[in-house]
């Protein structure tokens, strides 16, 4: 397998750490559409939050056996290639049956190792707020009272 090129020292490495650290909470977030969670009681919650976790702990994976079939590090590969290449095999492996499962794994693995992200030596970004605050006011009441409210011109 390759190692990253260049020297490695521990201030380096530890912004490397990082910088990988931002990708896979980015990867959580926006790739598996974790950034707004959808579920109301915090039981549910919690349950959401531990399927994304799964989920994105499913992929990585698929991705450390793509990676070693390819002889590369997992890190070389993208994770959004990968999550968009299991979401394409996801109707093959429906209708595949189970004799031909192993060869539609295989592919899949093939597929995952063929996105890859690009050399990013030092890579690093500003810490700002990307999302903009959103024009309309705090929803303050039940909606169905918002309703009538909205009538009079208070959440207009």
């Amino acid at each position: 397998m390759e190692r990253p090129s260049g020297p490695v020292t521990g201030f380096s490495l530890w912004r490397h750490y990082g910088w990988q650290i931002e990708l896979d909470l980015r990867a959580l977030k926006v790739t598996l559409r974790m950034d707004v969670l959808r579920c109301r009681s915090p039981e549910l919650v919690r349950k959401e939050v531990w399927a994304h976790l799964l989920a994105y702990n499913l992929v990585r994976g698929l991705m450390a056996q793509a990676a070693r079939e390819a002889k590369v590090l997992p890190v070389q590969l993208s994770f959004t290639g990968a999550v968009q290449a299991v979401n394409a095999f996801a109707t093959v492996w429906q209708v595949t049956g189970p004799k031909g499962r192993a060869e539609v794994c295989r592919r899949l693995r093939a597929a995952v190792a063929e996105h890859r992200v690009g050399d990013r030596p030092n890579r690093s970004e500003p810490r700002a707020r990307k999302r903009r605050p959103k024009a309309y006011p705090l929803l303050e009441h039940p909606r169905d009272q918002a309703r009538k409210l909205a009538g009079k011109g208070r959440y207009d």
